[in-house]
């Protein structure tokens, strides 16, 4: 008896756990919805198939439909980028990625890298993967470039500075439309909160709209994007980056950008 006894406790422990992490991992503002892309996908936020650039070149990651997170233990619906240069995506999704000059692992949560490519034509996918990097059906398209020239008076170090960007692909968005938020953090390591791991943060954005109270949406999930259906106005928003282990203290933030939500 004493044996059932514990051994129901232990289950109502684990229905109790489980319930608490999922209304974490669920509860987010009421402005927030599902992403109208099918599916999740990472994709190159600042440059297109068909590019032409100098190296050194600053990369930019983008993340749709989870959040990223470093390697430090296991944490559901997050993962870490990779950079494939010139090679296809594994035909094997249950090993992990190899570590060399054409799988370039991103495990502390960055979102970007300096390519220092010498001149040539190059492939680049973008693959997350797991804490233990093994891929999870997350990629992105091939893009194709061509670099023309690598300028090797120029520091790679040169090309990032700290600190974050809130990128709106519109400024204008039709009542009952939803609008898309980007998020990009430049030297700065992106997580999951409940990891807790030290050096890392959350984005945070703050919403203001004349004659009404300011909206905070918090995204500790290591989320990079948004997509969001407020109310008609015009709103000044402003994108925070907030340590982990203390969320009080911001550690970097972006000039605010004004969007407009149409009345019908």
């Amino acid at each position: 008896m004493r044996y059932g006894v514990t051994q129901a406790a232990g289950l109502v422990a684990v229905v109790l756990l489980g319930a608490t992490a999922g209304h974490a991992e669920e509860a987010q503002h009421p402005w927030v919805v599902p992403s109208p892309r099918a599916g999740k996908e990472t994709y190159f936020s600042n440059l297109s198939s068909g590019a032409r650039i100098e190296t050194p070149f600053l990369l930019k990651f983008g993340l749709s439909g989870m959040g990223l997170a470093p390697i430090t233990r296991p944490q559901a619906r997050t993962g870490h980028h990779h950079l494939l240069i010139n090679r296809e995506l594994p035909l094997d999704f249950s090993k992990p990625l190899p570590f060399n000059e054409q799988y370039v692992h991103f495990g502390k949560g960055q979102m970007e890298t300096v390519l220092t490519l010498a001149p040539g034509d190059y492939e680049l996918r973008l693959v997350l993967a797991d804490d233990k990097h093994i891929p999870n059906f997350v990629y992105s398209k091939p893009m194709r470039i061509t670099v023309t020239k690598k300028n090797a008076d120029v520091d790679p170090a040169s090309v990032s500075q700290p600190g974050v960007e809130l990128m709106l692909p519109v400024a204008e968005v039709a009542a009952g439309k939803p609008l898309q938020l980007q998020f990009h953090a430049s030297r700065l390591n992106v997580s999951h909160i409940a990891l807790q791991e030290k050096g890392t943060g959350h984005f945070r954005l703050s919403a203001l709209r004349d004659g009404a109270k300011p909206e905070t949406l918090d995204f500790p999930g290591g989320q990079t994007e948004a997509w969001i259906k407020p109310p008609p106005g015009r709103y000044q928003l402003k994108l925070e980056f907030v340590d982990n282990l203390a969320p009080a203290k911001v550690l970097a933030a972006a000039a605010p950008q004004s969007v407009t939500v149409l009345a019908k």
